[in-house]
């Protein structure tokens, strides 16, 4: 058995230079299945919650391959990786819908801030208490996963000195989202948030990871993870959902994982401490990602983001492997070994490649890896 997960993915289109240009109220549009961002820069896609790796796998390459097919109508366009306006234009918001309230108030209100890119990871729980005890566990964790998928060191055409500028700049809303210690601590919460307006409806929570579901926040059924910057190969996409899902299993074998309990913090501003701890390792893996010194949660000692996650790899791998996923779990290996996206751009941008010459040889690799999975994965499922 294993637990059900989808992923949403936004991601830019533009030009094979890596010059991103805005074409998202042509694809919604034409193509079933995309749906516009306030931004017309960015288009986003949806899987189907499934159980099965293999099923999953397929459902994020084909519809980018449909995508992409569609962009060779419209001209010389194609789909550009990383997290943020690696080349530009950062000073200008491109509206995809200005009849649409929500997305004029996005923009008045954030501009580009929130013209970034990503992946949210949807996994299925459906009792809502068991969802707040994940979500305590991963809020503290979050910062792990941001770390192996960091994909936006570059704003403009220049480095910024984060390897996450996403992240660095997403306006996290509302600013103070405690630690919640039950689903009627979420609902009340929620619905003073939304009369004091600092939430204009249920779905503007903009935190590293919240509660979702059908009528949120009164009926839920699933953890969604949000503060992954996009990752272009679906494989790591994968890898991400395989470790976040076997630390989920531990927690289910395991309750006394739940932050509230085992943290050693005081027990009277354990959660107020615990949400600063994490608001602080978000802010540290923005900017040096696997390389961050970060406090872990459990007892405040410092450790390397990298150090950690090895460390969560191998509590968790049991369970991947006897649930039969842990082949999919393995790339998160590779990351530590080689790096992130962000460090490996920063790496070839040090050796005398500028910024347009790592995002465009990058667009063609990410467009090859889609090619080849399709190939080999999605052709023999049909076969």
């Amino acid at each position: 058995m294993l637990l059900s997960k989808g992923l949403e993915l936004e991601m830019y289109t533009g030009t094979p230079q890596g010059n991103i240009v805005g074409l998202s109220e042509q694809i919604v549009t034409k193509l079933e299945g995309f749906a516009r961002e306030p931004d017309s820069r960015i288009v986003e896609y949806t899987t189907a919650p499934l159980s099965s790796y293999d099923r999953l796998l397929c459902a994020l390459v084909k519809p980018r391959l449909k995508l992409r097919n569609y962009l060779t109508t419209l001209g010389d366009y194609t789909l550009i990786p990383g997290g943020a306006l690696s080349l530009g234009n950062s000073n200008l918001f491109h509206c995809s819908d200005p009849n649409k309230p929500y997305f004029t108030y996005i923009e008045r209100t954030y501009g580009t801030k929130v013209v970034t890119t990503s992946i949210h990871i949807n996994i299925g729980i459906s009792d809502p208490e068991l969802l707040m005890q994940a979500i305590r566990l991963i809020r503290m964790e979050a910062p792990l996963y941001l770390a192996l998928s960091a994909s936006s060191p570059f704003l403009d055409g220049q480095v910024t000195g984060f390897h996450s500028t996403r992240w660095a700049m997403f306006p996290k809303t509302p600013t103070y989202v405690p630690l919640f210690e039950s689903h009627s601590h979420l609902i009340e919460w929620t619905e003073q948030q939304i009369a004091a307006g600092t939430m204009q409806n249920v779905r503007h929570l903009w935190s590293s990871v919240r509660a979702n579901g059908n009528h949120r926040p009164y009926s839920l059924n699933r953890l969604e993870l949000r503060i992954c910057d996009f990752v272009d190969n679906p494989v790591i996409q994968l890898a991400l959902v395989a470790l976040l899902e076997a630390r989920l299993w531990q927690l289910f074998n395991d309750p006394s994982l739940d932050p509230l309990e085992k943290s050693n913090f005081s027990t009277t501003s354990r959660s107020e401490d615990l949400v600063a701890l994490a608001n602080n390792n978000e802010i540290a893996v923005a900017r040096h990602s696997l390389e961050a010194q970060v406090l872990h949660w459990q007892d405040g000692r410092a450790i390397l983001a990298r150090n950690w996650i090895e460390e969560i790899y191998q509590q968790v791998l049991p369970f991947a492997k006897e649930r039969g996923f842990s082949c999919f779990l393995s790339p998160i290996k590779k990351i530590l070994r080689e790096g992130n996206t962000a460090q490996k751009w920063l790496q070839q941008y040090g050796s005398s490649l500028n910024t347009q010459s790592v995002i465009k040889a990058a667009t063609l690799e990410m467009a090859q890896q889609e090619e080849e999975l399709e190939d080999k994965l999605c052709q023999s499922m049909v076969a």
